[in-house]
């Protein structure tokens, strides 16, 4: 090649085919987008869990391209009834991949059934999850708002790919739990959407769905609907969502005033943030003190101080203020969803909006 090229790079997914036909004809190494993207996550895989997810991606990429890894050894072919060794050795590595990827998805069945008992020691917490495009800054928003400084934060591709989430304090007795995910991105390869498919298992426990945008990108309209295919993939479009433009501080003023403007005549409950100034975040907090008081207000229960059964469920998936005994009635102060005070009702307890009276 006139460049001297020892790569090239196609910026779409290539059959095994094609990928032979084409190092065939140009005689050099081809590398195709989602080969490339996980490369990328590859390197940045740090935890265990993310290690399993990439490794079961790689290896089902491979799988269908083993054929063009062993061409090299076609001229060896043997005669009638005789194997070569190019094809012994292609049905091997096919077996040891196929066993490996029944190991690693064993392992991720794991991963899943212990997500799933956090989730539910968690049932009774309001939770927000940070979905975008990736290097959006969803990881620096969680930091900023937990205080948690060991959140790893870099200005780079998937720099966070295990889910994390925080305890956010609100003020007023309100919290969140936060969970920062894995950023998306344009053609996401199907493997790494379906290795990663536990850890996105998070967004769809959510209350809230905070979807962030980077403001100061020039195709952050084209990454938005990149999320939006991706969430609904995943079956999250019923939950509650509110846009949350990041990096204003990077925006001229009268750029980021043009933007306020236009977003606000479509979308009006968006939100305009930054983690780097001072009150940058203030926004957010208050969307978020106002999904919770929206989706589980403020509570008196008044029930018998011995019905410890209701008062275990309200623990459980309510958010308990206050308990103390009102006259021979035990009332709680929680914030709990309409669900909830309902079953509470029909058990016989009596339920009122904070400073109203009760009724059953």
């Amino acid at each position: 090649m006139e460049t001297n090229a020892t790569l090239v790079l196609f910026d779409d997914e290539l059959s095994p085919s094609q990928g032979k036909n084409i190092e065939d004809a140009i005689g050099t190494r081809v590398m195709d987008r989602a080969e490339l993207i996980l490369d990328i996550f590859a390197t940045r895989a740090r935890t265990s869990e993310a290690k399993i997810q990439v490794e079961l991606a790689q290896l089902e990429y491979m799988l269908p391209r083993l054929t063009r890894m062993w061409t090299h050894l076609e001229k060896f072919r043997g005669g009638i009834g005789v194997r070569g060794p190019g094809e012994t050795q292609l049905e091997t590595d096919r077996r040891l991949i196929n066993q490996r990827i029944k190991v690693l998805r064993e392992r991720l069945q794991d991963v899943q059934r212990g997500r799933a008992i956090q989730r539910q020691s968690r049932q009774s917490e309001f939770k927000a999850s940070l979905v975008g495009y990736t290097n959006a800054g969803k990881s620096s928003i969680l930091r900023g708002l937990s205080g948690a400084q060991e959140i790893f934060v870099e200005n780079r591709l998937f720099a966070t790919l295990d889910p994390l989430t925080r305890d956010v304090d609100l003020g007023g007795h309100s919290h969140v739990l936060v969970t920062d995910t894995v950023g998306f991105i344009r053609k996401l390869p199907h493997h790494l959407v379906a290795s990663f498919r536990a850890t996105l298992e998070e967004t769809r426990e959510a209350d809230l769905l905070l979807h962030v945008i980077d403001a100061s990108s020039v195709s952050w309209e084209e990454q938005r609907v990149v999320v939006d295919q991706v969430l609904d993939e995943l079956g999250v479009k019923d939950i509650p969502k509110v846009l949350v433009f990041n990096k204003i501080d990077l925006l001229e003023h009268d750029a980021l005033l043009a933007l306020q403007d236009r977003i606000g005549a479509l979308v009006p409950s968006s939100i305009f943030v930054s983690t780097v100034a001072d009150g940058g975040l203030e926004p957010l907090k208050r969307v978020l003190a106002g999904a919770i008081r929206t989706r589980r207000p403020l509570r008196n229960i008044f029930l018998s101080p011995s019905d410890g059964k209701l008062l275990a469920e309200i623990h459980r998936e309510g958010q308990v203020l206050d308990q103390r005994m009102d006259g021979e009635r035990l009332l709680v102060e929680a914030r709990v969803d309409d669900a909830l005070a309902g079953r509470l009702i029909r058990a016989g307890a009596e339920v009122s909006s904070n400073g109203k009276a009760p009724h059953a």
